[in-house]
C-alpha cells in the first residue's frame, strides 16, 4: 500500500467548495482517504472552523455528473472504496485510473483560516467482487385504499445518523408506521441496503436530503440509486434544474425545516420549484411556529383571485421526525396520507395533493370534513358550494388529553374548543364559502401552565401550546 499527503490552507471567504485532485494509477482496488483540519479558539460570536468531505472519481466533478463516489459531510475523518465495500455514505465501485478530486465543503472559515491535509492510501490488486444491491419494493401489495402513517425524513450511519437501517426500520415498526422514506445526505448509499428491511407492513421508499447553502430540501420518492446533486446557492439557478430531475422520476421536491437557525439550513429559494414544504420538524419548537406561519400565509396567496379565478396552486404541509439517532423518535411526527394503496406513487400523490395530516404519534387520530347540501369534502379538497352556502366543518379527534382544537381559515383562528381529559372530542363550526376561503384545523397541547390560551380574534393569548396535529385546508367555494 502506497500513500500520500496533501495539505493547503483556506483563508475566510474560501469558496463553497474546494476540490483536492489525487492522481490515481492503474492496478489500484481500494482507496483509503482520511483528513484533518485545524480548529483554533475563537472569540464568542465568531465563526470557527467546520469543513466536510467527499470525494468524486475519475469520471469529473461537474455539477449533475456521473463523477460522484460518496459524501460524509462532518460525519466522519475517514472513509474507503473499493469495488466490493465501501465506508457507509460512499458507492463501492472499481477504483478507475485518472484524476480523481477530494471535495472540502468549508462550511465556516474562521478569522485565523483553516489549514487541512488530506492523507490518500492505495491498495493493489485484482477487484473484489461487486456488491449485491437489494433495493426496497416500490408496493406493498393487497394494501388498497386507506389512511397510511409515514415519516420522510430519516438518518442512518450512511450520513450523519447513529442508527443502522435496521434500528430505524424497527423504530418505524414500533411507532405503527406503514411506511418510511430514507432521507440521507447528499448521497444514494443506502438505497441498496433497504430491500430486506421492507415487508408487507412497511413501505421503504429512497431519497434524499440535499443540503445546498442556502437551505436543505428533501428529495422523496427518488428511484433506486438515484443522486441530487446539492452543490450551488439561490443566486446559482440551479434548483429549477434539480426539481425537474426530481420530478421527471415521479418524486417530489419539499424544502425541509425552512427556519432552521443553523448555517446553510434556513430556506432561500422560495417555493416557486417545491411541491410540499415541511412545516414541522421534530419535537415542536419556535421554528416550527415560524414555518407554519409562512405556510398559512401562502395558502391566503393562492386564494387570490384574478379575472374571478385563483392560481388553483398552493402548497401541502408535511412534517417529519429528522431522527438521527436516540432518544430522537422515529415519527415525531409523520404524515398520515389519503393514499390510492401503500406504493410509492400513491403516498407520493397523497402528499402532493394535499390530502394528508400531520401527527406527533400513532396515538392522534383527527377525521376532519366540510359538508354543504349534502355534499362532503376532506383533507386536501375542495367542497364546491356558493358563496352563502352554509358549510358545516367538523373534526373528531382522538388522543389528545385536554388538547385545543382550533379552526383557522383565511381570516385566522375563528373557534377553539378544549378537549376533556379522555382526548376524545368532536367539534362543529358552520361558515360560509365566501368567509372562509380555506378551513384547516390544528390540535394543540395545553401550554405549560396548563391552561390553552385564548388564541380567539378577541384577543390573542400567546404562546399557543406545542403541536400535536395539522391538517392541511379544505378549500370552500367554487
Amino acid at each position: 500500500m502506497t500513500s500520500m499527503t496533501i495539505a493547503g490552507r483556506l483563508d475566510p471567504g474560501a469558496a463553497d467548495f474546494v476540490y483536492v485532485p489525487v492522481e490515481v494509477p492503474a492496478g489500484v482496488n481500494r482507496m483509503s482517504v482520511s483528513y484533518t483540519y485545524s480548529r483554533p479558539p475563537v472569540e464568542p460570536g465568531l465563526p470557527s472552523n467546520s469543513c466536510c468531505i467527499g470525494i468524486f472519481d475519475e469520471k469529473g466533478i461537474e455539477l449533475h455528473g456521473e463523477g460522484f463516489r460518496g459524501w460524509s459531510g462532518g460525519a466522519r475523518t475517514e472513509f474507503f472504496l473499493s469495488a466490493g465495500e465501501a465506508t457507509p455514505g460512499y458507492l463501492p465501485g472499481p477504483i478507475g485510473e485518472g484524476t480523481w478530486h477530494v471535495v472540502l465543503g468549508p462550511y465556516q472559515v474562521s478569522e485565523q483560516g483553516l489549514d487541512y491535509a488530506v492523507t490518500v492510501a492505495f491498495g493493489f490488486g485484482p477487484d473484489g467482487g461487486a456488491p449485491e444491491q437489494q433495493y426496497p419494493p416500490l408496493a406493498v401489495e393487497g394494501r388498497g385504499p386507506g389512511w397510511y402513517r409515514g415519516d420522510a425524513h430519516l438518518h442512518t450511519v450512511y450520513s450523519d445518523g447513529k442508527r443502522t437501517p435496521a434500528e430505524v426500520a424497527a423504530e418505524a415498526r414500533a411507532g405503527r408506521l406503514d411506511f418510511i422514506v430514507s432521507t440521507e445526505h447528499n448521497t444514494s448509499a443506502s438505497h441498496g441496503a433497504w430491500g430486506p428491511l421492507a415487508g408487507h407492513d412497511l413501505l421503504i421508499l429512497t431519497g434524499e436530503e440535499v443540503t445546498t447553502r442556502n437551505g436543505h430540501f428533501l428529495a422523496l420518492g427518488l428511484g433506486p440509486g438515484t443522486w441530487i446533486d446539492w452543490r450551488y446557492r439561490a443566486r446559482d439557478g440551479e434548483l429549477e434544474d434539480a426539481a425537474e430531475r426530481i420530478r421527471s422520476a415521479g418524486g417530489l421536491v419539499v424544502p425541509a425545516h425552512p427556519y432552521c437557525p443553523f448555517v446553510a439550513c434556513r430556506w432561500k429559494f422560495g417555493y416557486d420549484s417545491a411541491d410540499a414544504v415541511e412545516v414541522w420538524n421534530g419535537p415542536w419548537t419556535a421554528d416550527d411556529e415560524s414555518a407554519v406561519d409562512t405556510w398559512d400565509a401562502m395558502l391566503v396567496s393562492s386564494t387570490r383571485t384574478e379575472s374571478g379565478r385563483t392560481s388553483g396552486r398552493w402548497l401541502p404541509a408535511v412534517g417529519n421526525s429528522d431522527a438521527h439517532s436516540a432518544p430522537q423518535p422515529v415519527g415525531l411526527p409523520h404524515n398520515v396520507v389519503n393514499a390510492a394503496a401503500l406504493s410509492r406513487d400513491a403516498i407520493l400523490e397523497g402528499l402532493r395533493s394535499g390530502r394528508s395530516w400531520i401527527a406527533e404519534s400513532a396515538d392522534v387520530a383527527v377525521d376532519f370534513t366540510a359538508e354543504a347540501g349534502g355534499t362532503v369534502a376532506g383533507i386536501g379538497e375542495r367542497l364546491a358550494a356558493d358563496d352563502g352556502a352554509p358549510v358545516t366543518v367538523t373534526a373528531t379527534v382522538v388522543g389528545v388529553p385536554h388538547g385545543v382544537v382550533r379552526f383557522i381559515t383565511d381570516e385566522g383562528q375563528t373557534q377553539q374548543v378544549t378537549l376533556p381529559g379522555s382526548g376524545e372530542g368532536t367539534s362543529s363550526w358552520v361558515t360560509t364559502p365566501r368567509r372562509s376561503a380555506y378551513v384547516r384545523v390544528e390540535v394543540r397541547h395545553p401550554r405549560p401552565d396548563g391552561t390553552s390560551g385564548s388564541g380567539t380574534a378577541m384577543g390573542p393569548d400567546l404562546p399557543l401550546g406545542p403541536m400535536a396535529a395539522l391538517t392541511n385546508p379544505i378549500f370552500l367555494g367554487r
